[in-house]
């Protein structure tokens, strides 16, 4: 069970503490928006380098970019160790998968509410994670979509039935109350923006989060 906090929700202005104050996460998850694929613009490689040269713990990247056949690799390249691409934005899956791992980086692929699964599920032994997107990507401080829960259970039956080692990743709106329904469907990292950086303390949402769904597991 992996805490991933989101620093859409941090102050640019401060990254380089914002890291540091969660410190005590798996990752770092950043998101990388070209106000094409979605309707905002965030950061892109030259911040993700700059990050990754102060960053605690290691980097998730989410590209919610158009072409990630062409972008994806360069972030492996610099260091990230995750990098995710859209199933809707991408030509080539399997090739950019393989890219982002023989850049030496885990490599993920994401799906928007709207878009099912199963078509994809061929894709699990060219990645190592699945991300099931909980808001339409673009916008951080959204509302949880509970009406996803039965896709994070496809896909972890799909993975039982694959074998492999694949982690499922959900993002948006996963907070204190959130976030047991998310680990009961099968999801094993966890995205929280504003849940983490909205809080008194980042540091302390990082271990509550950590410790409801460890109390869920174990529980």
């Amino acid at each position: 069970m992996q805490i991933s906090p989101s620093i859409l929700s941090a102050d640019f202005a401060n990254l380089e503490s914002e890291l540091a104050a969660i410190a005590n996460a798996d990752w770092a998850h950043v998101d990388v928006m070209d106000a094409h694929f979605v309707p905002n613009l965030t950061l892109g490689l030259p911040v993700v380098e700059a990050l990754l040269r102060v960053s605690p713990i290691p980097i998730d990247c989410h590209l919610m970019i158009d072409d990630p056949d062409r972008w994806a690799p360069g972030y492996a390249e610099a260091g990230a160790g995750s990098v995710t691409f859209h199933i809707e934005a991408v030509a080539d899956p399997v090739a950019t998968a393989r890219a982002i791992r023989a850049a030496g980086a885990r490599a993920a692929f994401a799906v928007k509410p709207g878009t099912p699964f199963a078509p994809y599920a061929d894709l699990l032994p060219e990645v190592d994670m699945v991300l099931v997107m909980t808001v339409e990507p673009g916008f951080g401080g959204q509302s949880f979509m509970a009406d996803q829960m039965p896709k994070v259970r496809e896909v972890r039956e799909a993975v039982r039935r694959h074998g492999g080692e694949v982690w499922i990743q959900v993002d948006g709106g996963v907070s204190a109350a959130t976030i047991e329904q998310c680990a009961q469907a099968g999801a094993d990292v966890f995205v929280a923006g504003s849940a983490v950086y909205n809080a008194e303390s980042a540091a302390g949402a990082v271990d509550y989060l950590r410790e409801l769904v460890t109390r869920h597991t174990h529980g």
